[in-house]
């Protein structure tokens, strides 16, 4: 579909920002031969498969599968065992023109309004007393691809007590109350965008230009004021397992997937969409090659935005030690570290691993929870300083991943072909992923 419409679109948009451009040329070049691969073909039937490198953009609604499944993992190990709240904050839509010129600086201002809002009335006795955490998640789109910036928040239920000498829990059913949230939330992001303008820093254009002058600005502040935000509040999860299922739908997620497009007739593209207006009833709608670029080009990032944060007490710096003190106060055990591979040790009579090929697999050993710690023979490992046994835990995993290496070259790779099942595949052609210099844009906004 981007192949086909976006001569149009640039013909239609010619002044679009070369970010924009970026990525969609990026997402054109999508598992084609313009981004390199290789054809494998078989020695007996003589089929041949073409596998070319994905874009690995994070708008592309073919890639990142990898990226989704590997960061819920780590995820995973950092949940609490507590309920979580889904909490949205939502811009007015009188501030998406702003937002689309300034979109860095006006995104940032909702991460950091999100998060002090949160942390405030979470600190606040009258409401919990207790510091929270968030995984706050931007999305910039509707149902129907218009520019609809929001944040969506997952919230623990409860937080640290203010001396951390205990856990503060919600009630079941109830964080804080969603007005209180909406008014605080409107008082910040307005305050930055007025902190914003008064250092000149935003940019004015198109429907915004006349906000350049101050009158007009203050008039235009003063009814944003004057309205009253949308801050939203949804049930508690039934549990971890839910919730991870969930964060999948939020997280790595793009404006536009490829299950929404329904055909394509002409320039003509229809998609289904949620009318939330109507009880969420799935419906259709068309639009033009060039109409459904340009909404999907809204939602295109600028280079090195983070729109995954996380705040509060799940903040990236100490975060595990909050997490330990959490699970202590909350009376549950620190999870074990992951399954590691450790190598077995050689009987006297057998050669050393790393000199030959080995025959057997490697032994996966996981750590298991017991009620005791393993006995220690101390006539085989004497009592050992902390520094010895760091310097030792680290010589076992060199040897562990030298064995892995010597496994790993030592073993005969077979390719069979999935069709006939008799002959092997063979490289034809093989083509690296395009570098260089003219990948990279020193200000991917500039239109001048």
């Amino acid at each position: 579909m981007l192949r086909q419409f976006l001569p149009a679109y640039l013909d239609k948009y010619p002044h679009t920002p070369a970010g924009v451009l970026r990525v969609l040329n990026r997402l054109v070049s999508c598992r084609t031969a313009a981004l390199g691969g290789h054809v494998l073909a078989c020695t007996h039937c003589g089929e041949i498969t073409y596998h070319y490198h994905s874009c690995g953009d994070r708008h592309c609604p073919s890639c990142g599968g990898t990226k989704r499944a590997s960061w819920l993992e780590r995820q995973r190990r950092d949940l609490l065992p507590v309920g979580y709240f889904h909490v949205v904050f939502t811009l007015p839509h009188e501030l998406s023109a702003l937002a689309l010129g300034n979109r860095k600086l006006l995104y940032d201002r909702l991460f950091a309004a999100t998060s002090e809002t949160l942390q405030t009335i979470g600190a606040d006795s009258r409401h919990l007393g207790a510091r929270l955490g968030a995984l706050l998640v931007l999305h910039t789109w509707g149902q129907q691809l218009e520019h609809h910036p929001h944040i969506h928040a997952v919230v623990p239920g409860g937080g640290l007590s203010p001396d951390g000498t205990k856990w503060v829990s919600s009630r079941a059913n109830f964080l804080v109350s969603v007005k209180v949230l909406g008014r605080l939330f409107r008082g910040k992001y307005l305050a930055a965008v007025k902190e914003l303008y008064e250092a000149g820093k935003l940019r004015f254009a198109g429907s915004t230009a006349a906000f350049a002058e101050k009158p007009a600005f203050q008039a235009w502040l003063s009814g944003l004021y004057a309205k009253d935000w949308v801050v939203y509040a949804k049930k508690p999860f039934a549990g971890p397992d839910v919730l991870l299922k969930y964060l999948t739908r939020y997280t790595h997620r793009v404006a536009l997937s490829n299950g929404r497009l329904k055909k394509v007739e002409g320039d003509r593209v229809t998609l289904s969409y949620k009318d939330y207006t109507d009880g969420c009833r799935a419906k259709e709608m068309t639009l033009t090659g060039p109409e459904l670029l340009r909404r999907f080009a809204l939602h295109i990032l600028p280079k090195g935005f983070v729109r995954v944060r996380q705040c509060g007490i799940l903040a990236h710096r100490g975060r595990q030690e909050r997490l330990a003190l959490c699970r202590r106060l909350l009376g549950v055990p620190v999870p074990l570290p992951a399954a590691c591979l450790i190598p077995p040790a050689p009987l006297h009579n057998e050669p050393s691993p790393v000199a030959g090929r080995m025959e057997s697999a490697p032994v996966e050993l996981s750590m298991a929870e017991s009620a005791s710690s393993p006995e220690v023979n101390p006539n085989v490992l004497p009592t050992l300083s902390l520094s010895a046994v760091l310097l030792l835990t680290l010589a076992l995993s060199c040897d562990a991943m030298g064995w892995l290496l010597a496994c790993a070259s030592s073993a005969p790779i077979l390719r069979r072909c999935p069709s006939c099942g008799q002959g092997e595949l063979q490289t034809i052609w093989e083509q690296p992923r395009p570098r260089g210099p003219h990948r990279k844009t020193k200000d991917p906004w500039n239109t001048s």
